[in-house]
């Protein structure tokens, strides 16, 4: 069952070459596989833009988003490390080498985070990103499972620049860019709906995808439709809060 979920992730990550491919819906969905199929507790995406500076495009728990953001706010992690090397870097237990990443460290305990693995997200010499393994509990991820992620990041990398090479003849910058600017309008609409409907950032996340999917949109064109009060998401936007339990 486990080769099977594995073998039908494969497919998915590489059916790409489709038009209509929305990147930011793309990077979710792996890291949701990677929660699903690897012994991690949440998994974060950052990505470069055309200027070399890493941005964060996906995470998977709220959690994950907050020490991402960290990371790159303070220029210090693992996951930083992992992309200007290139190459894998792990901490089995965050609170054994302090001295590591000092103010990471902190903030990944006060995330809930006490182990970090991040693998490179390349092809040949090119890196565009790197995808982040977080557990909450002391302990190496297993080494298969590390292979696993590794052979997960090689697929994505290598479909998103074959899509971009197919748009574009110059390299991947300006989808890389587009998805960058996609993502702060999703965090626009996210925080909108939140206020609107109290509901927490992750429901919110989660109204608008299932809705770009059920209508055949981009996601990034919801999150603009809701920033734009459109009369087109008013069946989103009138989702009232959830019940609250005695």
């Amino acid at each position: 069952m486990l080769d099977r979920r594995i073998a039908r992730t494969f497919v998915e990550l590489a059916d790409t070459l489709v038009l209509g491919f929305d990147a930011i819906d793309f990077l979710h969905t792996l890291t949701d596989r990677c929660v699903d199929l690897l012994d991690v507790d949440a998994v974060g995406i950052l990505l470069a833009d055309q200027r070399g500076a890493l941005n964060l495009v996906a995470a998977s728990t709220e959690q994950a988003r907050m020490l991402e953001l960290f990371q790159l706010q303070d220029e210090e992690g693992p996951c930083l490390d992992c992309f200007h090397t290139g190459q894998p870097v792990a901490c089995a237990d965050l609170t054994t080498e302090p001295q590591r990443w000092p103010r990471f460290t902190v903030a990944a305990r006060e995330q809930g985070f006490s182990a970090v693995h991040a693998v490179p997200m390349r092809l040949r010499e090119q890196t565009v990103g790197a995808l982040n393994l977080f557990r909450t509990a002391p302990g190496d991820i297993p080494a298969d499972a590390i292979e696993l992620a590794q052979s997960f990041a090689n697929v994505a990398t290598i479909s998103i620049l074959q899509f971009r090479a197919l748009r574009h003849s110059e390299m991947v910058t300006e989808q890389l860019q587009n998805a960058l600017n996609s993502r702060t309008i999703i965090e626009q609409a996210k925080g909108i709906l939140t206020e609107r409907l109290q509901i927490g950032v992750a429901d919110a996340f989660s109204l608008m995808r299932t809705y770009a999917r059920n209508s055949n949109q981009l996601l990034s064109d919801v999150a603009a439709q809701v920033i734009a009060r459109s009369p087109e998401v008013a069946e989103l936007t009138r989702i009232g809060k959830p019940r609250s339990h005695p």
